[in-house]
C-alpha cells in the first residue's frame, strides 16, 4: 500500500457523511465503540489506496473525494469498473483480500476501522449490520444499472447518466438547494470518463459540447457543471420516470 498521511482526531458530530455512512443509524454508545477502532487516512490524487490482492486490515468509508475501482487483465489492460464517492464503503467484512485496485482520482480522506474489531462489532450492533446490508443492496442495484448503461445506452445517454449520478449525489447532500437546479464539480477528466464509459475521448467531448449547446448543462470553469433543470437531464439518460429503460 502506498504511503499516506494518518489523521488521528476528528469528531463524528462534524462528519460530512454522518447521515448516510455505515454509522448513520448508530446510537451514541455505538458511536463511542466505533471511535475506539477508527482512524483516518488521506491520499493524494493518483495515489493507490489498495492494490488488488492486497491483504486489507481495515474497512473504511470515503469521507471526501473520489476514488476509482479498476481491474487489470492478464495482458496488462485495465478497466475502470466503479467509482467510490463520499459515504461509499471500502472493503468487505469477512474478506481479507482486496478484489480491485483502488486509486484516488482526487484528494481522498477515508474514515478507517480495523477490520477484525469492526467485524466483531457488527455481530453485536444490528444498526451497523443493517445499514451495511442496505448499502450493499444499493451497490448491487447500481451495478445492474451500469450493466444497462454500458450494454444498451447510446453515447449521449451514457454521458447524461454519469452526470445525473453526480448531480443526484450532490442534491442528496444539499437537498435544500436542489429544486431542479444542481451544481457540482466533475471529479473525472474527460479521458477518465471515456475509459469508464467505454467511449473515445472525442465522443465524450462531442457529447458534452452537445449537451451544453442545447442548454441541458452549463460548464463553469475547468470542472464545474451546472444542471439548470435536473428533470431535463434525466430525460437524456434514456430512463423513464419509474427508473426503467425507454424503448
Amino acid at each position: 500500500m502506498s504511503t499516506q498521511e494518518l489523521v488521528f482526531s476528528k469528531d463524528c458530530s462534524d462528519c460530512p457523511i454522518r447521515h448516510r455512512a455505515v454509522c448513520s443509524r448508530c446510537e451514541p454508545d455505538e458511536l463511542l465503540r466505533l471511535e475506539e477502532i477508527k482512524y483516518y487516512r488521506s491520499y493524494e490524487a493518483g495515489q493507490t489506496l489498495v492494490w488488488s490482492g492486497d491483504r486489507m486490515d481495515f474497512v473504511a468509508s470515503v469521507v471526501s473525494g473520489v476514488a476509482k475501482l479498476t481491474q487489470t487483465m492478464e495482458d496488462g489492460r485495465t478497466q475502470m469498473v466503479g467509482l467510490l464517492l463520499p459515504s461509499d464503503f471500502v472493503g468487505r467484512p469477512g474478506r481479507d483480500r482486496a478484489s480491485y485496485d483502488v486509486t484516488a482520482v482526487t484528494p481522498v480522506l477515508m474514515c478507517c476501522f480495523r477490520r477484525k474489531p469492526f467485524e466483531d462489532l457488527m455481530e453485536r450492533t444490528p444498526h451497523i449490520a443493517t445499514r451495511l446490508l442496505e448499502m450493499t443492496l444499493d451497490e448491487l442495484d447500481a451495478a445492474r444499472e451500469w450493466m444497462l448503461l454500458l450494454g444498451r445506452k447510446t453515447a449521449r445517454e451514457k454521458i447524461a447518466s454519469l452526470l445525473a449520478i453526480m448531480a443526484r449525489r450532490e442534491a442528496s447532500e444539499r437537498p435544500a438547494r436542489a429544486r431542479g437546479r444542481v451544481a457540482f464539480e466533475l471529479p473525472l477528466t474527460r479521458e477518465a470518463m471515456a475509459d469508464y464509459l467505454g467511449l473515445t475521448l472525442e465522443t465524450v467531448s462531442r457529447q458534452v459540447s452537445s449537451l451544453k449547446s442545447e442548454g441541458v448543462i452549463e460548464l463553469e470553469g475547468k470542472r464545474g457543471i451546472m444542471v439548470p433543470d435536473f428533470a431535463r437531464l434525466l430525460e437524456e439518460t434514456g430512463d423513464d420516470t419509474d427508473g426503467g429503460h425507454l424503448i
